[in-house]
């Protein structure tokens, strides 16, 4: 089975430099890892952007930690 973020987290190459995206979309890895980092919980990162899912920011901590 494949890891979660192999089927969430993509990389295109013409998308905010190359960075790794969420599902194709326009936030990254790194925008996710962000805010976790400075303090918000996944419930806040929700409410803020109500296109992503906690399973994206999973996504973004199992790429992370891969």
């Amino acid at each position: 089975m494949a890891p979660l973020h192999e089927k969430l987290i993509t990389i295109e190459p013409g998308k905010r430099g190359g960075k790794p995206c969420i599902r194709g979309m326009r936030i990254t890895v790194y925008d996710v890892l962000e805010y976790l980092s400075s303090g918000m919980s996944q419930g806040e990162i929700l409410d803020d952007f109500p296109y992503l899912t906690a399973e994206d920011i999973q996504a973004c901590l199992s790429f992370a930690a891969a």
